[in-house]
């Protein structure tokens, strides 16, 4: 009588007893059952075969019984429903598997390996939940070319960016797609600003030998700071989605950009900084990106900071950005020491050009509106009467003005778009217009917020931008 797998059934066994070494079980039980193969384990951390598959670089067919079933047959699977991450998104969820223990024909390269994927460990964090792969070929070099090729692709970015938060660096889809939609063009900053901004990174990552000739290090550290909705973190994001093209729409080496939330870990900040300049030099050249760097490296952790900036190891390849609104609260060790942080630029409030270009930003947002009306000669205007607001306050202004005249129009009050015609272009027809009309309401009502912030805290407190 078949007694179905018998590597299922020694899992089986072991699973529903004390286990302390599953590797040892089941490679007792896979040389019991396939004498003739030699077997190669390569644990999941490092080396996804399954995703690796998934992605089209090879096949994994699922062995299932042929004939009848047993209780030790493969596969063992949880099954769940994983619902829309938002309630706001209209696609459905779906359904998500997890092996626990499966059995497939693994085909990559024309070569076919026979592969156990299990589930090692039962229980929680304490307890560690270890998966591997087990091999069975009798072409071990090309398993071991196959797990070659297969660990670096699962180290490398798939439209993800590294991000450090809690302890850990984890890829992160999100983020990835939010800096997709950030272009220079869209970045509203003088000229001549934006191309040092833009050729300072460039000139650092396309200078490895000029820095070798010198005999310098080849790392940098710049700091954008200023008040807060100026533009620092949009620039940053530009940056990133910049340097994510290049090398796939040039000849020179990607840059990818490592992205620290946090100092948050198990281990302490110090231990957290160990891990993300450890990280920042494997994966060199890199952006490292710190935003609101005064927040994450405060008075306790400073001397962790340096040490990994100044320390023995070395840092070639490492370009690090911090953004603060707040320079006065940087240790002057780090703001003022050009080895850690070479160059600094201010992003300041916009001038008057800046605002008017940024209401011709507005402009083009709403030209598919019919019940908007906004002509050239009210982005000058928008200008006049902002002055001394950052783009967050006039982000605000607008999103403000639009909200009271879509509510008005669903009201049905007659106010909710703007049916007079531009007649000659003069002021008493640009007061015709609800837009403009309700653009003043809230541009005064900010102007009476952001006097009260500056006289109570001697900064502006800005919206996020």
């Amino acid at each position: 009588m078949d007694a179905g797998d018998h590597t299922a059934r020694e899992y089986f066994h072991h699973s529903s007893a004390k286990r302390v070494n599953t590797d040892l079980v089941l490679l007792e039980a896979l040389r019991t059952q396939y004498p003739h193969l030699d077997v190669i384990v390569a644990p999941l951390a490092r080396c996804n075969l399954l995703m690796y598959a998934a992605a089209g670089f090879a096949t994994a067919e699922p062995i299932e019984a042929s004939h009848g079933h047993h209780a030790y047959d493969p596969p063992v699977k949880w099954v769940a429903y994983v619902p829309p991450q938002r309630r706001l998104d209209s696609q459905p969820g779906a359904f998500s598997e997890r092996v626990l223990f499966g059995k497939y024909m693994y085909k990559w390269k024309d070569v076919e390996f026979l592969m156990y994927f299990v589930n090692g460990r039962d229980g929680t964090a304490a307890y560690p939940d270890v998966t591997q792969h087990y091999i069975l070929t009798t072409e071990p070099q090309k398993a071991y070319q196959l797990i070659k090729e297969a660990s670096l692709w699962t180290e490398e970015l798939h439209d993800e960016v590294w991000v450090f938060d809690g302890g850990f660096w984890d890829k992160s889809r999100e983020l990835y797609e939010s800096v997709q939609k950030s272009h220079w063009s869209n970045v509203i900053l003088d000229e001549d600003m934006k191309k040092a901004l833009i050729a300072d990174v460039e000139y650092f990552f396309d200078s490895r030998d000029t820095y070798t000739d010198l005999k310098v290090p080849w790392k940098r550290g710049i700091i954008y700071y200023g008040p807060p909705g100026n533009g620092k973190t949009i620039s940053i994001k530009a940056m990133m989605n910049m340097l994510y093209k290049r090398g796939k729409e040039d000849n020179k080496q990607s840059v990818p950009t490592l992205y620290v939330r946090s100092l948050s870990s198990w281990g302490g900040p110090e231990r957290a900084l160990s891990d993300i300049f450890k990280k920042a030099r494997a994966e060199a050249p890199c952006y490292l990106v710190f935003e609101d760097l005064d927040s994450i490296v405060n008075d306790n952790v400073r001397s962790y900071f340096l040490n990994e900036v100044d320390g023995l190891r070395a840092n070639d390849g490492i370009l690090m950005v911090g953004s603060t609104n707040h320079l006065d609260r940087l240790d002057p060790g780090i703001a003022k020491r050009p080895s850690r942080f070479d160059r600094k630029y201010y992003f300041p409030d916009p001038d008057w050009e800046q605002r008017r270009q940024y209401a011709v930003f507005w402009q083009g947002k709403l030209k598919g509106n019919k019940a908007i009306e906004f002509p050239d000669e009210l982005c000058p205007k928008i200008a006049n009467r902002t002055d001394g607001f950052s783009f967050a306050y006039m982000q605000e202004a607008f999103v403000a003005a639009l909200l009271v005249i879509a509510g008005r129009r669903n009201d049905g009050d007659g106010e909710g778009g703007d049916k007079a015609q531009m007649e000659d272009g003069g002021d008493d027809d640009l007061e015709k217009l609800v837009l403009w009309r309700e653009l003043k309401k809230q541009i005064d009502l900010l102007r009476e917020e952001l006097g009260k912030r500056r006289s109570n805290d001697g900064n502006i407190i800005g919206f996020n931008l």
